[in-house]
């Protein structure tokens, strides 16, 4: 049985225990992750119960990528820009606190990856849905992801696959190149996120999966990334009662 297969089952599985009757929320970026994830999603569940969420932030330059995977799926879609969502909440928290945001790319980033989510989720309470999580191993390993933002879902059907194997299951799927090959980025920032990371997914996925790396500075900020960024996976830690 091919990989793709078995993951097929396992959301049909999940959908059986966990939202029977329900429909899948996935946000649509455009890249592999998301096109991947909504294609093994209409697999498991047929093209009708699955709709795929376009959050651009205003212009979002590559968001035709997006339209094509949608209209190649077949499934329902919308299309909500989240622009004035976070300006409001930008201009609110710099009227209340007196804090000049412009000097913190860190929120930026965050806090749009976290009103995205917010919509994926504003969405499934109308509809009676579950929102999935798109983030692949290699993304969890390095902390590239937003916590409470594109780290969150219901269910996550390709977390435990490197970036390399999960466009192994797009091929399998039989994804078009366009939607397969897509050079990741985060939309934002202008850069690959491999120019951002200082790594290949290539030299990463080598390193998760066999423990070998040539450039041992590059393995040294792999680990630095991973021992900072376990948090965004690892349960919440709580306070045991008369510990």
């Amino acid at each position: 049985m091919k990989e793709s297969d078995k993951v097929i089952r396992w959301i049909k599985d999940y959908f059986e225990a966990n939202g029977k009757g329900c429909k899948a929320v996935v946000g649509i970026s455009g890249g592999t992750d998301s096109s991947v994830v909504a294609a093994l999603l209409v697999k498991a569940l047929g093209k009708e119960n699955v709709i795929g969420i376009m959050m651009p932030n205003g212009v979002q330059h590559d968001i035709d990528v997006s339209l094509a995977l949608v209209k190649y799926l077949d499934i329902p879609h919308y299309t909500i820009n989240i622009a004035s969502s976070v300006n409001a909440m930008k201009e609110e928290i710099e009227k209340v606190t007196g804090i000049d945001t412009s000097d913190k790319p860190i929120y930026y980033t965050n806090t749009p990856a976290r009103i995205r989510m917010s919509v994926l989720y504003g969405v499934s309470a109308l509809i009676g849905g579950r929102v999935a999580n798109t983030c692949n191993l290699s993304e969890d390993y390095v902390g590239y992801s937003t916590k409470f933002g594109d780290a969150a879902g219901d269910f996550s059907p390709i977390s435990s696959f490197t970036k390399t194997e999960v466009r192994g299951l797009g091929r399998e799927l039989g994804l078009p190149k366009e939607f397969v090959e897509k050079i990741p980025e985060d939309g934002m920032s202008g850069l690959s996120d491999e120019e951002k990371l200082g790594f290949t997914y290539a030299e990463l996925d080598r390193y998760i999966r066999t423990g070998k790396i040539d450039d041992l500075a590059k393995k040294e900020k792999i680990e630095r990334l991973h021992k900072a960024n376990l948090h965004k996976i690892l349960p919440m830690p709580r306070y045991e009662k008369g510990q």
